[in-house]
């Protein structure tokens, strides 16, 4: 059982916050990183506190397609703060995640006479963005210096949320090397970090920092000490139910569909435990209503269509 009856700092149910239209939101193809649509549990809304309460990074762990990608923008659209995100791999350095030095346009302009001082080939990492965006676009230098603005990501959305606060998702933090997660320990718990010889980067405000792992390789004990953690489950029927919903509406048909399909899933991934394999995951699910309520006909729903769907789309293993 979760505690719900404390002092939230993160409340989805008592802010006011403003959904697409319907039908936008319903027909959206693809994986969505627009926060519009998280069906939440007391316990993910719990470790949100918990981390915004302590300062510290929010760890989600759990199966892929269970819901840990798509927390981060979520939250920064109940909160109304800025988004950033990275997804890591194996060549990421925790400096990529700060600023990088476009060495390649450096020697490009080099050698046709065209240099610039070297802060002009400064880009700022997602972190920097989210510590300090004022310094971030003018890539750490004072006003009184002529220097082309550094593109911020997501410039569309974070053009229309302008408070100091923001939400950074780095994603697949267990593909990295092991050394990256110790690096990041400092401008995590400092808030500041430094580009070349310049003034260190301060943050303005403390940004709210979501990290995903997929457990394929253990993190270092430094860096957990200093998160929170939170294992996300695979939804169970109930909680595929309320996903559906939330995606597409609860007409009576589609309730039904929901139904159906939630059974299968249900089905599926016991057998695959018994056997050892991946059980269906949520976006499958979702791929499996998207596509019977595109492709089925006129008149009442096919068996026959919504069996063979089964087949392409969660019974992959």
């Amino acid at each position: 059982m979760t505690v719900s009856n404390y002092k939230k700092l993160f409340d989805p149910t008592r802010l006011d916050v403003p959904k697409a239209p319907a039908a936008e939101r319903h027909g959206r193809l693809g994986d969505r990183r627009d926060g519009e649509v998280y069906e939440s549990t007391e316990q993910i809304v719990l470790a949100v506190n918990v981390a915004m309460a302590t300062g510290r990074p929010l760890l989600l762990r759990g199966a892929p397609g269970s819901g840990k990608s798509s927390l981060a923008p979520w939250v920064a659209r109940v909160m109304g703060w800025r988004y950033y995100e990275d997804v890591i791999s194996s060549r990421t350095q925790a400096k990529d995640l700060l600023w990088v030095f476009d060495a390649v346009s450096r020697l490009s302009d080099a050698q046709t006479g065209k240099a610039r001082e070297e802060f002009h080939y400064v880009k700022p990492g997602v972190l920097w963005w989210a510590f300090n965006r004022e310094s971030a676009v003018r890539r750490g230098t004072p006003p009184d210096v002529d220097v082309v603005k550094a593109q911020e990501p997501n410039a569309e959305l974070n053009q229309k949320r302008q408070g100091a606060r923001a939400v950074v998702l780095i994603d697949e933090i267990d593909k990295a090397e092991p050394d990256v997660p110790n690096d990041l320990l400092v401008p995590l718990g400092s808030l500041q970090f430094t580009v070349g010889e310049k003034p260190p980067i301060v943050a303005a405000q403390p940004p709210f920092v979501v990290l995903t792992s997929n457990d394929e390789r253990e993190l270092p004990a430094a860096f957990l000490r200093r998160c929170m953690v939170l294992e996300l489950p695979m939804p169970d029927k109930e909680r595929l139910r309320r996903i559906a919903v939330a995606h597409f509406g609860d007409g009576e048909e589609d309730l039904a569909l929901y139904e159906r399909v939630a059974d299968k899933v249900e089905a599926l991934t016991k057998e695959a435990v018994a056997q050892g394999r991946r059980p269906p995951s949520t976006p499958e699910f979702l791929d499996t209503v998207k596509a019977f309520r595109e492709l089925q006909s006129d008149g009442p729903a096919s068996e026959e269509l919504l069996e063979q769907l089964f087949q392409v789309t969660l019974r992959k293993s």
